[in-house]
């Protein structure tokens, strides 16, 4: 079975997508992932990395009447996010595909995704929890789903849910709490209850985030490849992917992991790898840039600088990581 992706980023996440880009490469047997690029500068490079297994979409292709109408009265990201359910429907309809999955551009792969597609049977649509540490737990704000991973169906089922997203975001889709909801992800809460062919996923290994991450302990095999063990329970179970939110490079040349706790061995065996991966996308993009001075790409140096300064002692040179 191919499986069909879609994400969407601009420059400031280019070397976050190619890194999902290439873990997807790793991990799937066969796939096929349309980017849709949110500026000029990541469709300029995107396009001349000549990535097999991608399709690269401009704006200008994409936009629809709809989207402008709202253009001018979101913020990137609200724009962003009101954009997601428009780009897997774009997908299904442009290139006539039996299904897509929505995947946010900071997710990285570690099994194949294929696995969490068999689980959901005759469903057609995969929602993914939060599984909030008890003491990060937003769901009353931010909502019971993260849209990370969005699996729909190109049948009766999936399309009338998509289409209702869509229209919803429309209609509003703002970075503030309001009547019960928020951006494009607290409408997920009532799917379950509005429409048939809703599978939600239980195991914390799909969906590996900071807000739940203090719940397993890691376990690598020879190969350095990670698995899960529940605190709670000691069971074992895959790691599918590990959603690096809030991973930034600030201006001061220094980087922030994670507004929530991460102990050391989450950041040399998850973090270092993942940032080594992003060091490596850097390189290929610097090399092809029409604008070597990219803000995202001189940003993403400064931060990668500091991060080896700073960890390299704090873990005991216990990690590698290349020059920029």
């Amino acid at each position: 079975m191919k499986l069909n992706f879609c994400t969407l980023f601009d420059s400031f996440y280019l070397t976050r997508g190619l890194a999902m880009y290439h873990s997807l490469e790793r991990q799937s047997k066969d796939f096929h992932l349309y980017i849709f690029a949110f500026d000029q500068d990541s469709y300029t490079i995107l396009k001349k990395l000549n990535l097999t297994k991608a399709t690269i979409i401009s704006l200008n292709d994409f936009e629809s009447e709809k989207l402008l109408s709202v253009k001018n009265s979101r913020t990137q990201a609200e724009y962003c996010w009101t954009s997601t359910p428009s780009t897997i429907l774009y997908c299904i309809e442009q290139f006539k595909l039996d299904h897509c999955t929505y995947l946010d551009a900071d997710l990285y792969f570690y099994a194949d995704p294929i696995e969490i597609i068999k689980k959901a049977g005759d469903n057609s649509v995969i929602i993914t929890p939060h599984h909030y540490t008890k003491k990060y737990d937003q769901t009353l704000l931010s909502g019971k789903y993260c849209v990370q991973f969005m699996y729909f169906k190109n049948d009766q089922r999936g399309l009338k849910v998509l289409n209702w997203w869509l229209d919803a975001c429309i209609d509003w889709c703002y970075a503030r709490v309001e009547d019960g909801k928020f951006g494009d992800q607290k409408y997920l809460d009532s799917w379950e209850a509005n429409f048939e062919g809703i599978y939600s996923t239980e195991e914390l290994g799909i969906g590996l985030a900071p807000w739940n991450i203090q719940q397993v302990d890691l376990d690598l095999d020879e190969e350095g490849s990670p698995s899960i063990i529940l605190k709670a329970t000691g069971k074992k179970t895959p790691l599918y992917f590990y959603h690096f939110h809030g991973l930034k490079f600030l201006s001061n040349g220094k980087i922030d992991l994670s507004d929530y706790e991460l102990n050391e061995e989450l950041i040399r065996d998850l973090y270092i790898p993942y940032v080594n991966e992003l060091l490596i996308q850097y390189q290929i993009v610097k090399r092809i840039a029409d604008k070597p001075k990219l803000k995202s790409i001189v940003d993403l140096k400064k931060g990668l600088r500091y991060y080896k300064k700073v960890l390299t002692r704090k873990l005991k040179n216990e990690w590698n990581i290349l020059e920029p």
